[in-house]
């Protein structure tokens, strides 16, 4: 197999991956793959399931049906009787709480697997220092984990987990406990160390930004089950369900009767309950008499005179401006319904005057009819 084909190949597979906990099935059947050396995220809500798939990769929790392969090898299969204890899948895990033992230095807890796995002092002392080097914390290496703060401390986490050189990484939402300066910064250090590496990942957050940010792919769950998977883009401007559009950033659902009769140059329309025509993108769905279009709120333009262009351009009237810092977030009255547009601008629009509403068709995304 050449090089190219070896960088294509699924390093994870995951077939009809069915949990549950007595009579309830919590998760699948899921089918999903992993290509090597990349990241995948799953993510969803509180309760989706992703960090119990999540525990099931790593051995940590038994599945009730499916198979799970990493690297070609069987670590799980229901039909073959097959269930690898964690220790034998050669993978490796950052949780949330970092795990990290207050009473050892930074070197001992980076050691500690090694140790544990009996390597020789001259291995250990190799693969300390070079994981410890990594994650930029060589020069702690002496100090005790209990006097390091918490960025510090997810840092010694990420370096044991390299240390042992694992197959693949699982990350159990890890920048959770961190502030919001801190874990914007982390994220960016993650991403690449895991291009560094160039180790598959799986990465578990309910965080969109973190989601976007750090994927290669993305798998949106819902109640046990993959909602939409892709690519970070194709996930945040082709939502393909109305959970979706909402749960992966912010987007106005305007729902309307198809009109065919108003369809022109690849573009669907949609007529609302108070005429409004909108026109949109299929993206390969099937147009139903009914349906869903997902605008995102940051596609919207509002301007105070009405801008060039037929489609897709109306007046409204401004109910309310939030101010939300780096964005405004505008409330408006659309022939009875609320849309919400975030503009940058810092000028204010104010309660109750006129402007005119577009949006550029190809912003405007047909869902799939339920």
């Amino acid at each position: 197999m050449t090089v190219q084909n070896l960088r294509n190949s699924p390093e994870i597979e995951v077939e009809n991956l069915e949990i549950s906990y007595g009579s309830v099935r919590t998760v699948g059947p899921i089918s999903f793959s992993v290509t090597s050396g990349q990241q995948l995220t799953l993510l969803g809500p509180s309760g989706c399931g992703k960090t119990t798939t999540l525990r099931a990769l790593a051995g940590l929790e038994r599945p009730s049906g499916g198979d799970i392969r990493i690297g070609g090898r069987t670590m799980y299969s229901s039909a073959e009787g097959v269930n690898l204890p964690a220790e034998q899948r050669g993978l490796s895990m950052v949780f949330q709480s970092y795990a990290i033992w207050p009473h050892m230095t930074v070197y001992e807890n980076v050691a500690f697997g090694l140790r544990v796995r009996r390597k020789s002092a001259a291995e250990i002392e190799e693969k300390v220092r070079g994981a410890l080097d990594l994650v930029q914390m060589a020069k702690f290496a002496d100090r005790h984990a209990s006097q390091l703060s918490g960025g510090q401390q997810q840092r010694v986490a990420l370096a044991r987990a390299c240390a042992f050189s694992p197959s693949v990484l699982l990350f159990d939402e890890p920048l959770s406990n961190l502030d919001a300066k801190l874990r914007a910064d982390m994220r960016i250090e993650l991403r690449e160390l895991q291009h560094r590496l160039g180790v598959t990942s799986v990465y578990v957050t309910h965080d969109l930004e973190e989601a976007l940010a750090m994927s290669d792919q993305i798998i949106v769950m819902r109640g046990g089950h993959i909602e939409q998977s892709g690519s970070p883009g194709e996930i945040y401007n082709f939502p393909r369900t109305d959970f979706v559009a909402d749960f992966v950033g912010s987007s106005n659902l305007i729902r309307g009767r198809t009109r065919p009769d108003l369809a022109a140059d690849g573009l669907i329309a949609l007529e609302t309950d108070a005429g409004h025509v909108i026109h949109g993108v299929a993206h390969g769905r099937r147009t139903a008499a009914d349906a869903v279009m997902s605008v995102r709120t940051v596609h919207l333009r509002l301007d105070e005179t009405s801008p060039p262009g037929k489609l897709n351009v109306w007046p409204v009237t401004v109910k309310r401006a939030v101010f939300l810092g780096d964005l405004t977030q505008v409330h408006l009255d659309w022939g009875g319904k609320e849309l919400v547009v975030r503009r940058t601008a810092l000028d204010g629009l104010a309660e109750g005057q006129q402007a005119f509403l577009s949006v550029d068709p190809q912003r405007c995304v047909l869902l799939e009819s339920a």
